[in-house]
């Protein structure tokens, strides 16, 4: 797994031993930052279950101001570090080694223009990050919501309730990136 663009484009990263993490496959982060690249320039963006961060550290890479990456496993965290260090991007990352529940409800005091959000798929942790990331107004009008899962009918059927819209979705072989945005008043 490498850095695909921007100034630390080309750079290996570490990654998580074991089958309890699945790294987003360069295509599709590729794909991911493509589509993103307009919005990129000065965001905040959350990386949520970062695992190695390379979405996050990518995100800066590209242009982000600061990457809020979270995770609550130890082993990601240790890989993050070297990660952030390898990638010499330590001056726009935030770490956080808490539950996303946590994070989403005490420690995130601004606006986040760009939240990219990749549970355990078997999970209802997209649901349940979307649902405290509005009851905190953590987003704005322009702000973007990604979703990588390979259970795109269930997820979509359980965003159905809240004050949130599909923009866009994206099919690589099993992987969905399902793009969300406010649902616009009026």
């Amino acid at each position: 797994m490498r850095i695909i663009g921007g100034k630390a484009k080309g750079t290996k990263l570490y990654t998580l031993e074991g089958e309890n993490t699945r790294p987003t496959l360069d295509r599709v982060r590729e794909s991911l930052f493509n589509i993103l690249q307009l919005k990129l320039q000065g965001s905040v963006f959350l990386d949520l279950f970062s695992g190695s961060g390379a979405c996050g550290i990518e995100a800066v890479s590209r242009g982000a101001n600061k990457a809020i990456l979270c995770d609550k496993s130890k082993q990601a965290i240790e890989v993050i570090k070297k990660n952030v260090e390898k990638t010499h991007t330590q001056e726009q990352i935030e770490l956080y080694h808490i539950a996303f529940e946590k994070l989403l409800e005490t420690k995130i005091k601004e606006k986040l223009d760009i939240i990219f959000i990749d549970p355990p798929y078997q999970t209802d942790f997209a649901y349940k990050a979307v649902k405290i990331i509005l009851d905190h107004n953590l987003i704005g009008e322009d702000s973007i919501l990604v979703i990588e899962t390979d259970q795109e009918k269930r997820v979509k059927e359980q965003l159905k309730n809240l004050e949130i819209e599909i923009m866009d979705e994206r099919k690589y072989g099993r992987i969905h990136l399902i793009f969300l945005c406010q649902k616009r008043k009026g």
